[in-house]
């Protein structure tokens, strides 16, 4: 399997919308993180699988929260560039790459 990368703004975007849903219900934030943990593991085992979102992008949506998963490949890892709310700020991480 190939290694994860993060860049490390999304520590923000995954607290930030973590402690949201805690205050929205008790637990509630435990199952965003789990989502996302299954998110890394597939995306881990099949990298190219999710469709290509931008040029060098791709995107996993997330099943249970309105949020996606922008990743790059590369030959031996995968860079996480955002955890996006699919419904705000289009396009604000679109600076931050791998290279």
């Amino acid at each position: 399997m190939a290694e994860i990368i993060f860049h490390p703004d999304t520590v923000l975007e995954i607290k930030s919308s973590y402690e949201w849903y805690q205050n929205q219900a008790e637990g509630l934030g435990e199952d965003f993180i789990e989502e996302l943990e299954s998110a890394y593991e597939a995306i881990a085992e099949l990298p190219r699988t999710w469709p290509k979102f931008t040029k060098s992008c791709r995107r996993f949506l997330l099943s249970k929260f309105p949020f996606s998963v922008i990743y790059q490949v590369s030959n031996n890892s995968i860079f996480v560039l955002a955890i996006m709310h699919n419904s705000r700020k289009p396009g604000y991480w679109e600076g931050r790459t791998s290279d």
